[in-house]
């Protein structure tokens, strides 16, 4: 068990870790620690407590000592001086006409380096650039590319919510979301509707994925057959977070539809993997960019399938036609009594030829 204290370099940014080495510390407290970048102004976010070795990367770095007066005033400084740099770079990448969107500036504490933040879509020639920076600054210039996501846990803003930006506020580290979760909590698939500030999908997708996981796997899947008080029907539609499912009745033509809970029916026939697939693409936002791309997917795979067993039957039927062809050669090759007569008529011939010659 090694002895660590969390520290913040921003609202919401990571927690790291580092030794107090024998310093009293509590929340809130201002602190000078060194990093990979140099020294840093921070803030403690949690009291000293003891963890394991294998939780914390090595080494781990000291804390050097409490935030003073001075500190404090040199780090607001250092916090005024970056909104000038910004303004500056911004300028100069005006002159020098790259594609590139600038985000932040960042002093470090002691004043050695000014880190530049910035988004792109591919990659930028900025060397010209960091030599004009240097030139106008006289330390050291970083230019950092980042992500749309970093952008906006940067700027902040509010969500379709109406709440301030989860990453900005409060979310330390970005987890990955996919497509898969909106389609398991029953979400339109409009891009719109499900992705957030930054372009990406919400990142509250993950909140409650969990739950409807744990919940999905307890019910019945689209187009199982089940038993109930009414008699034989099939699974056409859930509802996970009241754990009910809706049963279609096919009684000689007439349909009809009644919702059940899981402990009021049996299931006494699985749906097959292409049938659900099949009905779950049918169910989609047929407006939705990536519904329309799933069923394109799911056509296109179909075609191949299809392509993949005709291209397999020309083959089979190509052989076939290659062996008609050679027991009809076979067929019309003329025998050898025919060959031989041919050959005494061609010789006869040219003897003929040779005595005309002679006699001229």
């Amino acid at each position: 068990m090694v002895k660590v204290v969390g520290v913040k370099f921003s609202p919401a940014g990571k927690v790291y870790y580092f030794d107090p080495v024998n310093i009293y510390l509590k929340p809130n407290d201002n602190v000078i620690v060194k990093t990979a970048r140099g020294m840093e102004y921070g803030q403690v976010v949690s009291k000293v407590q003891n963890i394991d070795e294998e939780e914390i990367p090595s080494p781990l770095k000291p804390i050097l000592r409490k935030a003073s007066k001075k500190d404090t005033e040199t780090h607001e400084e250092n916090l005024v001086k970056a909104k000038e740099a910004l303004a500056i770079c911004k300028k100069e990448i005006e002159k020098e006409n790259l594609d590139m969107k600038l985000i932040k500036a960042e002093y470090t504490f002691n004043s050695t380096k000014i880190i530049f933040y910035f988004t792109a879509d591919g990659r930028v020639d900025f060397r010209e650039l960091v030599k004009k920076l240097a030139g106008i600054f006289k330390i050291r210039i970083e230019l950092r590319q980042i992500g749309v996501r970093d952008e906006a846990k940067i700027l902040g803003g509010f969500g379709c919510c109406g709440q301030e930006l989860c990453c900005s506020k409060w979310l330390n580290d970005f987890e990955p979301v996919s497509i898969k979760m909106a389609k398991e909590q029953g979400l339109s698939l409009n891009p719109g509707k499900i992705s957030g500030m930054c372009g990406r999908l919400l990142c509250c997708l993950q909140y409650e994925q969990c739950c409807y996981e744990d919940a999905s796997s307890r019910l019945p899947k689209i187009n199982d057959r089940v038993k109930t008080n009414d008699g034989e029907g099939t699974v056409e539609r859930l509802n996970v977070l009241k754990e009910t499912f809706l049963v279609k009745f096919n009684n000689d033509g007439d349909l009809s539809f009644k919702e059940y809970h899981l402990g009021d029916v049996s299931i006494i026939g699985k749906n097959t993997h292409k049938e659900s697939k099949k009905n779950e693409y049918k169910d989609l936002d047929e407006t939705s960019t990536e519904a329309l791309e799933i069923a394109q997917a799911y056509q296109s795979k179909s075609k191949k399938e299809n392509d993949k067993e005709q291209n397999a039957d020309n083959k089979h039927n190509h052989h076939k036609v290659n062996k008609v062809n050679k027991a009809n050669n076979r067929n019309n090759k003329p025998s050898n009594h025919h060959r031989n007569y041919h050959k005494k008529n061609n010789n006869k011939n040219k003897d003929r030829q040779n005595n005309n010659k002679s006699n001229s």
